[in-house]
C-alpha cells in the first residue's frame, strides 16, 4: 500500500523497475556511502598513516560500523541530524557515538579529520556512480545484445526504407536493426570508460589544515593513495572545496546520447509495428484499447520514449549545472546532486520498457513482401545510374519524367530499358532481371562487417 501513495513513479508504479537502485541512490543509499567513506578515511588514518594508536582488532571494529550498516541505523543517523540540521555532521557523530560503544572513544576526534562536507559527499556520489552504472551497462548490454541478435536473425530480410516516409531504396531488415546496435555500442563503450573522479583535499581544496598539523607528511600523494586504492575510483587534485563534478557531466552526456537513440530505435519500431512490417505477440488477459477490442498497441516502446525524454531533460540540467558553483563553493549543486537517483531511474525504466517491447515483436514478411512488390519505381535508381554509365542522354530526368509521384509497373520499365540507345543488350538484361527485393547493395556484408569488429 506504500507504494499507491508514492509522489514519483520511480517508488510508485514503476517501483519493481528501478529496485535495484533503492539502496544505491536513495536517502538511506547516501547514507550508507557517507558511513563507508568516513570509516574508511579514519581506518587510513589510523591503519595506513598511524596517526593514533590501534590494533588489528580495533580496525575489524571500525570496519564493522560499515559493514554492518542498515536501514535502522541509518534512522538513528536521520535522528541525530534533527537536531544537528546538517546531514553530513550527523553521520560523524552517528559514527563516534559507535566508536564509544565499542571502546574506541580514544580515536573518536579522528573521525572526519581535516575533512570538508563536500570530502564526504563527492566521494560517495562516486561509489554510488560506480554502482550505479554496472545495473545500465548491464541493462544497456542487454539492449544490446537483443538489437545483435535481431540483426543477425534477419541479416538477409529484404526491406524497402523510407527516406521523409516516402518509398526509398531497399535495404534489409537485419542492415536497420545493426545501424541501432553500432551506435549504442558507442556511447556504452564511452558509458564504461568514463572516469570517475573524486577529491579529498579540505576546505578549499588546498590541504591546508592537513598540511598545518602534520607537514612532514605528503598529502598530496596521500590523498591520491586513499581514493585509488581505498576507494577505487580516480583522483582529483585541482579544486575548490567542491569537485567541478566533470565526469558526471562527461557521463551524463553519454547517456543522453544514448537515451536518443534508444527513443530513436523505439520510434521506428514503433513505425514498422503501424505500418505491419511486424506484429506484437500476444500475452492473454492484456488489453490494448478500452473501447477498441482489435488494438495491440506498442505501449512498450512508448513507455520508453516518454521515460528517456524525462532522464534527458534531467540529465541536460545536471550536465550543465554540475560545472557551476560561485567562488570557492555555494549549495546549488547539493539539491541537484539528490536528484541523480532520478536520473538512473527513468533511464533504467526506458532501457527495461525497449527490451519488453523488442521481446514481443516478430516479423511480418508478407506485408514486407507486399511493399517491395507494390514499388517497381525503386529500381529507378539503379537504372538511371547505369545509364549515365553508359552516357544516355539525359537519364535522371527521363528516369524522373516516367517515375515521380506515380506508379509504374514492371511491364513499363522493361519498355523503357528497351529503348535505351547506348546500353549494350548484355546490360540491359541485367537490368530488366533486377527486382526490387535483389536491389539491397551491400546490406548483408555490412552486417557481417559489424559483427566482425
Amino acid at each position: 500500500m506504500d507504494k499507491i501513495k508514492a509522489v514519483s513513479v520511480l517508488d510508485g508504479r514503476y517501483g519493481k523497475l528501478t529496485l535495484n537502485l533503492q539502496d544505491i541512490f536513495s536517502e538511506y543509499g547516501l547514507i550508507k556511502h557517507r558511513v563507508i567513506v568516513e570509516i574508511k578515511w579514519l581506518i587510513f588514518l589510523v591503519g595506513d598513516l598511524k596517526l593514533a594508536e590501534v590494533s588489528e582488532q580495533d580496525i575489524k571494529k571500525i570496519d564493522a560500523i560499515a559493514k554492518n550498516f542498515d536501514v535502522e541505523a541509518a534512522l538513528e543517523v536521520k535522528k541525530i541530524e534533527e537536531t544537528t540540521n546538517h546531514d553530513v555532521k550527523a553521520v560523524e557523530y552517528y559514527i563516534k557515538e559507535k566508536l564509544i560503544e565499542t571502546g574506541l572513544d580514544s580515536i573518536k576526534e579522528w573521525v572526519h579529520f581535516s575533512c570538508t562536507s563536500e570530502d564526504i559527499n563527492n566521494t560517495s556520489y562516486a561509489l554510488m556512480i560506480k554502482e550505479g552504472r554496472m545495473l545500465i551497462v548491464e541493462t544497456l548490454s542487454q539492449v544490446l545484445v537483443n538489437i545483435e541478435e535481431l540483426g543477425k536473425k534477419y541479416r538477409s530480410i529484404p526491406m524497402m526504407s523510407r527516406t521523409h516516409g516516402q518509398p526509398a531504396t531497399p535495404t534489409t531488415v537485419g542492415k536497420e536493426f545493426v545501424n541501432f546496435a553500432w551506435r549504442i555500442r558507442r556511447e556504452l563503450k564511452t558509458i564504461e570508460n568514463t572516469e570517475i573522479l573524486a577529491k579529498m583535499n579540505g576546505a578549499t581544496g588546498n590541504f591546508n589544515a592537513h598540511h598545518f598539523v602534520f607537514p612532514h607528511i605528503d598529502w598530496i600523494e596521500e590523498s591520491q593513495r586513499f581514493i585509488s586504492t581505498h576507494l577505487g575510483v580516480k583522483p582529483l587534485l585541482f579544486t575548490t572545496q567542491i569537485n567541478p563534478y566533470s565526469h558526471i557531466s562527461e557521463l551524463l552526456h553519454a547517456m543522453i546520447r544514448a537515451s536518443s537513440i534508444i527513443i530513436d530505435l523505439n520510434r521506428d519500431m514503433w513505425g514498422y509495428i503501424s505500418l505491419g512490417y511486424f506484429k506484437q505477440k500476444l500475452k492473454k488477459g492484456e488489453i490494448g484499447s478500452s473501447t477498441m477490442p482489435h488494438k495491440v498497441n506498442p505501449i512498450d516502446f512508448e513507455n520508453s520514449e516518454g521515460n528517456m525524454g524525462i532522464a534527458i531533460s534531467i540529465m541536460e540540467h545536471l550536465a550543465v549545472k554540475l560545472l557551476n558553483s560561485r567562488f570557492q563553493r555555494d549549495l546549488t549543486d547539493s539539491t541537484v546532486l539528490r536528484n541523480l537517483g532520478a536520473v538512473f531511474g527513468y533511464f533504467l525504466i526506458g532501457l527495461k520498457s525497449t527490451l519488453k517491447g523488442l521481446g514481443k515483436i516478430e516479423l511480418n514478411p508478407n506485408v514486407i513482401k507486399k511493399d517491395i512488390a507494390e514499388n517497381p519505381e525503386l529500381l529507378a535508381e539503379p537504372i538511371q545510374t547505369a545509364m549515365r554509365v553508359f552516357n544516355e542522354k539525359n537519364p535522371y530526368e527521363k528516369l524522373k519524367e516516367l517515375t515521380q509521384g506515380k506508379k509504374v509497373t514492371q511491364k513499363e520499365l522493361d519498355g523503357f530499358i528497351d529503348r535505351l540507345e547506348t546500353v549494350p543488350p548484355d546490360y540491359k538484361k541485367r537490368m530488366k532481371d533486377l527486382t526490387v527485393d535483389k536491389y539491397i547493395g551491400l546490406a548483408k556484408e555490412l552486417v557481417d562487417r559489424y559483427f566482425s569488429y
